[in-house]
């Protein structure tokens, strides 16, 4: 794999339940790009993502995220894969029983941070990054939809992740809001990280025309190839 790729499958069938889902997938994902996953739903955009964090496992093909070997991974190191990429699901996913901070010290703790004055400073820098410095004490019902989607792009941002997969980020967002997290993905992107937007909000492609990957019959067309 190429210095600059962060994702690659090659000739990747990909099961769910030993049924086939998707099949010959052949991407590449360079550093800074951002690329938009489309598709129905029940097409196979989840069932795609979950391979990348090796939540199903890749049975057939290669598949490469970062230095990781998707084929031999080792269920112990799929928690340090996991640190390599930083995950925004559409229902935010945050701990309704605990700060923003909270939220966010959680996950280093859970990704084996230890001192606390570290853990604060990094909870501070991605909260600026997101454009919530004064949020940290909010608990997560006192946050607008879009302020809760921003907490979950802080916490994907959390351990510098090269990659992050974005499943319909701004499906339960009005169309104000919906700009503003696609244009905090775009600066995201921006930084050198590959991003990869699993979505069928048309409205995305109206402000910001990107390379695309369509699930469709159980494949992946790619609009580079087309």
């Amino acid at each position: 794999m190429k210095m600059d790729t962060t994702i690659s499958l090659k000739n990747v069938n990909i099961y769910q339940n030993d049924h086939l889902i998707l099949s010959d997938v052949n991407i590449t994902l360079e550093k800074g790009e951002f690329v938009y996953l489309i598709g129905k739903t029940g097409s196979g955009k989840s069932s795609l993502l979950k391979t990348l964090y090796a939540d199903l496992p890749l049975v057939e093909g290669e598949g490469h995220i970062s230095e990781f070997d998707l084929n031999k991974i080792k269920t112990r190191d799929i928690p340090f894969l996991r640190r390599k990429l930083g995950v925004i699901f559409q229902d935010f996913q945050l701990l309704g029983d605990r700060t923003v901070e909270d939220n966010l010290r959680f996950v280093l703790k859970a990704t084996g941070w230890k001192k606390k004055n570290e853990m604060d400073d990094r909870i501070d820098d991605v909260l600026r990054k997101v454009g919530l410095p004064t949020k940290k004490h909010k608990m997560p019902h006192q946050l607008s939809g879009g302020e809760q989607q921003r907490v979950g792009i802080a916490r994907a941002l959390l351990n510098d992740p090269e990659v992050i997969l974005a499943d319909e980020p701004t499906g339960s967002l009005d169309p104000e809001t919906t700009a503003e997290i696609l244009q905090l993905l775009l600066d995201i992107a921006a930084t050198g990280r590959s991003v990869l937007v699993a979505t069928h909000d048309l409205t995305l492609f109206e402000l910001h025309r990107a390379r695309t990957l369509k699930c469709d019959g159980g494949m992946i067309i790619d609009s580079n190839l087309l």
